[in-house]
């Protein structure tokens, strides 16, 4: 282990707010994880919670204004990358850590050809001349299985489909082999069968290539066989964290119960209508006291709507932020 404990990453009290016309919107508010080499951890919530805006902020890119990282610690292999200069920043990003965006199509330019921009990573960060980045481009093309990558790599963005799109996005982010690889919903708006295939992909390159991964995702069933332990986020905060299987088997609290049930489950009886958690976010400009989830929270009382929740240690590797954290964990199972 080396003096990080063997982290690869570790996020400490990180808060990134927004300056609106409503008010400050506290987007991601005082979250701490971990993330140690060769580790996929999955961060789930529903759309709101802070999910990519935590990893817009480890990769350096709010911004500014109206977003503002206003305080946090974000140490990438021993560097605070909040305190470097941005130029530094930029010799990191894209080689030591890469982004799979959840747009491939707004993320790659359609004017260049897919050679032209995954070319443009290697000769940056690796120094590559323009035939060595060239012949490097349609090998990474041919790593993400798209056929006839010799044909394929002097294509535009629209001669590719949407699977083909975000496998080029996934070639891109892991041509210089980094050691941190943030999958922002890589498989939104993709049919369950490329899905699966992307999701396949990306965990075959990890054994490969050694890279640690955060896979966010609002789908509890992506992350099931993908990650080492998951943080449940909701209104800026981590509302839980667990290993994977632990979380599944025993959750710790009831927002992340309602997103287990809102999975569909194919032992249902055929008609057996969908569950799904009730209300709506909050407004993360405007929360109410005590806890954010408890107009929703189908066991709340009075303390719920009083008083912000504690983070309680269920064990050495399971918190969760509820007051009453440890009857949940034992209603699902939890000694």
């Amino acid at each position: 282990m080396s003096e990080h404990n063997g982290n690869l990453l570790s996020v400490n009290d990180l808060r990134t707010y927004f300056q609106t016309e409503d008010g400050i919107v506290k987007a991601v508010d005082g979250i701490s994880f971990e993330l140690k080499r060769g580790e996929t951890l999955g961060i789930v919530g529903e759309s709101g919670s802070g999910k990519s805006v935590a990893n817009l902020s480890v990769m350096r890119l709010i911004q500014e204004p109206p977003g503002k990282i206003v305080s946090g610690d974000i140490v990438f292999d021993g560097i605070d990358v909040r305190k470097l200069p941005i130029d530094d920043v930029r010799k990191i990003r894209g080689k030591r850590m890469a982004m799979i965006f959840q747009d491939p199509m707004t993320s790659l330019n359609p004017f260049l050809k897919i050679s032209t921009q995954l070319m443009e990573v290697t000769q940056l960060h690796l120094g590559h001349t323009k035939q060595q980045a060239y012949e490097h481009a349609v090998e990474m093309l041919r790593k993400v299985e798209i056929p006839a990558p010799e044909k394929r790599v002097d294509g535009y963005p629209h001669e590719f489909s949407g699977g083909m799109r975000q496998r080029v996005m996934i070639a891109m982010a892991l041509s210089c082999e980094p050691e941190l690889l943030i999958a922002d919903e890589p498989t939104t708006a993709l049919d369950v069968t490329i899905q699966a295939q992307i999701l396949e992909l990306i965990k075959g390159l990890k054994d490969e290539f050694g890279t640690s991964v955060i896979l966010i995702t609002h789908d509890l069933g992506v992350v099931a066989g993908m990650t080492d332990k998951i943080i449940v986020m909701y209104a800026g905060k981590i509302f839980e964290s667990a290993p994977t299987r632990e979380l599944f088997a025993q959750p710790a609290n009831p927002y992340t119960k309602g997103l287990l049930k809102s999975v569909p489950d194919p032992a249902h009886e055929h008609g057996a209508p969908l569950y799904q958690i009730p209300g709506l976010p909050p407004d993360v400009a405007h929360l109410p006291p005590g806890c954010p989830f408890a107009e929703r929270c189908d066991r709340a009382k009075d303390i719920c709507t009083k008083e912000f929740p504690p983070f309680v240690q269920i064990n050495e590797k399971h918190h969760s932020l509820c007051h009453f954290a440890k009857e949940v964990y034992a209603a699902s199972g939890g000694e």
